[in-house]
Order: C-alpha cells, then sequence, then structure tokens
C-alpha cells in the first residue's frame, strides 16, 4: 500500500498541468464550503446573541403557568419574595446577574392620544449589563436614579411624536382590579432587533412598576451568564435547586421560538449548499480525472502487459485520486481559515433582517465541524470521480490499451 501510495503521489506530480486544474476545482469547492458554513454559523450566533442580549436574557424563571396563562391573569403569577429566588439562582455557576422584571400593559398618553403599550419594569442598572443589542437612539438609557423615567420603543416614539424630556401618563390596571395613573418623563428612546416590540414597548424602573400595580413583587427573573454555552448546565442545576412545583425555568432558546426556526431554515441552506457544491465538484473533477486517466491508457496497458493485475491499475488511479483530493482539500483549508480570518477583520456590512430596523456586521466564523465536512467532500469528490474512468480503464484489453499511444 505504501508503495502504491508513492507512485500516484509520483504521478500527480509528474502531470502538473491536469494536476492544477483538478487541484483548483478542490481547493474552490472546500474554500466555498467554510466561508458559506462559517458566514451562516455567525449568522446564527448574531440571532442568538441579539435576542439573548436585548430581551430574554440566558435563562428565565416564573412561577409555573405564568407563561401560559400570565398574560389574562398576570397579579395569579407573581413572585412575591424576589430576593429569596435571587439568592436560590446565584448558588449557579458562571452567573454574570441575576434581575427582576414586572410585566403589565396598558395606555400611554401625550395628552392628545393614547397609545396600547406592552411594559416592562426592571432594574436599569442591571439591566444595563444585559442590554449590550439595545441601541439608544435618542437621550440615554434609564438608570435606577430616575425614580419616574420611562424608556420607549422607536415605534412608540413614532405613534406618539415624543422625545427625551417629554412628559406622558401611563394607564394601567392594578393587580386588585383597580385602575392607576402615574406621570413618567421620557429619558430615551431605543431600538432592537424587533420592529414589533419597538412598536408597543416602554420600560421603567422596577419600584415605579410595583408602585403602579400596587405590588411588591415581580413576574419573572432573568439570568445573565458569562458564557453563552453555558446555558443547558445552569438551568439544569436550576431545576434541581429550585422547586417544580412552584417555578418554572426557560431557556432562551425556549423562549424565542423565531431562533429555532432561523437555525432550522440556516442549516437546510447550507444541507443544499453542501449538495451543490458536491455536485459541482463531481462534475469538473470528473472531467479532468477523465481527460488525465485516458491521455494515459497506454500507459496502464504497459502496466497490465508487464504484469501488473487490473485490480492494481484500478487502485492506483483511485490512490492517485484520493491523493490529488486530500492535497487540494489540505490547501482549501489553509486558504479559507486565511480567508476567514481577513473577512472577519474586515467584517460584511449587512442590512437589517426581516422585521428589524438595525443592520450588523457580520463575520466568517471558524466551525470545527466545518472544516471537517469540507475536507472530507474534497476527498469524497475526488474518491468518487475517479472510480468509473478507474473501472473502465482497469477493463480494456491489453492491446486496445497499448494501440492508444500509437
Amino acid at each position: 500500500m505504501l508503495g502504491l501510495i508513492k507512485l500516484a503521489l509520483r504521478n500527480i506530480f509528474r502531470h502538473r498541468g491536469r494536476t492544477s486544474m483538478t487541484l483548483a476545482s478542490i481547493l474552490f469547492g472546500v474554500v466555498a464550503l467554510i466561508l458559506a458554513g462559517g458566514f451562516i454559523e455567525d449568522t446564527i450566533v448574531e440571532t442568538g446573541e441579539s435576542m439573548i442580549r436585548s430581551s430574554t436574557g440566558h435563562i428565565q424563571v416564573a412561577r409555573r403557568g405564568y407563561w401560559e396563562f400570565g398574560s389574562r391573569n398576570p397579579e395569579k403569577y407573581l413572585i412575591e419574595d424576589p430576593d429569596k429566588l435571587r439568592k436560590k439562582m446565584a448558588a449557579a455557576s458562571d452567573v454574570e446577574d441575576i434581575m427582576f422584571r414586572l410585566g403589565f400593559s396598558g395606555l400611554l398618553g401625550n395628552g392628545r392620544t393614547d397609545w396600547s403599550i406592552v411594559g416592562e419594569g426592571v432594574e436599569p442598572d442591571r439591566e444595563a449589563r444585559l442590554a449590550s443589542y439595545i441601541t439608544v437612539v435618542a437621550g440615554r438609557q434609564l438608570a435606577d436614579k430616575d425614580q419616574f423615567g420611562m424608556i420607549i420603543g422607536a415605534g412608540v416614539a413614532k405613534a406618539l411624536k415624543l422625545k427625551p424630556d417629554d412628559s406622558v401618563s401611563l394607564l394601567v390596571s392594578t393587580t386588585g382590579g383597580a385602575t392607576n395613573l402615574l406621570e413618567f418623563k421620557v429619558v430615551g428612546v431605543f431600538q432592537t432587533f424587533s420592529k414589533d416590540y419597538d412598536a408597543r414597548a416602554v420600560r421603567i424602573t422596577l419600584g415605579a412598576a410595583q408602585e403602579l400595580l400596587a405590588t411588591s413583587g415581580a413576574h419573572t427573573a432573568v439570568m445573565l451568564l458569562k458564557k453563552t454555552p453555558d446555558t443547558l448546565e445552569v438551568a439544569d442545576f436550576l431545576k434541581r435547586t429550585i422547586s417544580p412545583r412552584d417555578f418554572q425555568i426557560k431557556t432562551w432558546v425556549d423562549l424565542n421560538e423565531f431562533y429555532n426556526q432561523t437555525v432550522t431554515l440556516y442549516e437546510q441552506q447550507f444541507g443544499f449548499l453542501v449538495i451543490i457544491i458536491l455536485t459541482m465538484l463531481l462534475l469538473s473533477v470528473s472531467n479532468t480525472v477523465n481527460i488525465g486517466i485516458f491521455e494515459r491508457v497506454a500507459e496502464f496497458g504497459t502496466m497490465m502487459a508487464i504484469g501488473n493485475r487490473p485490480a492494481r491499475v484500478f487502485r492506483l488511479i483511485v490512490a492517485e485520486s484520493v491523493c490529488l483530493g486530500v492535497v487540494g482539500s489540505l490547501a482549501g483549508v489553509v486558504i479559507g481559515l486565511a480567508l476567514a480570518h481577513v473577512i472577519s477583520q474586515v467584517g460584511i456590512p449587512m442590512p437589517p433582517p426581516p422585521n428589524a430596523d438595525q443592520g450588523y456586521i457580520s463575520r466568517i466564523l471558524v466551525v470545527p465541524s466545518v472544516i471537517l465536512t469540507s475536507f472530507g467532500i474534497g476527498i469524497a469528490a475526488a474518491f468518487l470521480a475517479s472510480l468509473l474512468p478507474a473501472y473502465k480503464v482497469s477493463r480494456m484489453h491489453i492491446a486496445d490499451a497499448l494501440r492508444q499511444g500509437v
């Protein structure tokens, strides 16, 4: 086998023109797969991080039934002792921060008209560590000192023609069923990755929301982790330490159905791209391999005439193609990684995704599974492309093969 590989390597470097054509085809396919796979992976990661860092955090904890029925009866699903729950959650590893939110809905008025909103009472200074994907387009972020301050979505500001320092009134129903009205001052206008969210969202301090709703509780506890890959491990820990009868735990993946749909879409697109590139590689490599092999029919006939069995000729042709596949794939991986690094340093400006206002800078991530897949496809294409011509040549009569050289 070692002698066969040495002979195959000597043959492919002896025919440099044909070898270069085949290597170029394999290299192009491998580089295309690495760049496409890295781009798709970056899109998936950016989508996930935008959802984590603009709204959901990594993990949320709420009273059991809140996510199913809380929109109808939110007062029945309050976390009565947030500080006690915070201590239990803080026992998990790799926790960066834990914050509580109190949700409500109501009418926001500017003195001339009202606008239906979905609001949250938040802990602003803690939320600032989470909300790195929220862009303040006017004014500033909400702070703990803003007792009756409010930050509103860009869609809300547009609908009510509001700007920082404007005063607004917020009308909501309390937990007891009464109505309550408080005056707030707009301190900022924000944008997230979701245009629909920006069209209805407002945020006030948790203390103001508790006063508005006449409660001391909260609806959800939001956990921010140091590393996103630790989410499942921390979620499992919380499920063991927090009573499952009283509380329900959801990860950011559970809370974002759009993310799951996006991942499925891009995985299917990449799978289809792999099939297309494999087909292109097979056609292009088959063409160059066929030309090279049938130009050397007399050479293979001579080998069989001096005693080499057809099976050895078949193995030699396949070995040459596999060696080409390995060399071309290795070169493709090296060039692909270099291009991924250069492109990532520069960045690719992307337009806003559907239902969003903000664009982003895309990069090419280095994904080990994509690199292995690309490397394997380059070798597989060369191997499959050689089977039919190798079979045909090895089954030719010696006299017919030698006659090709005349």
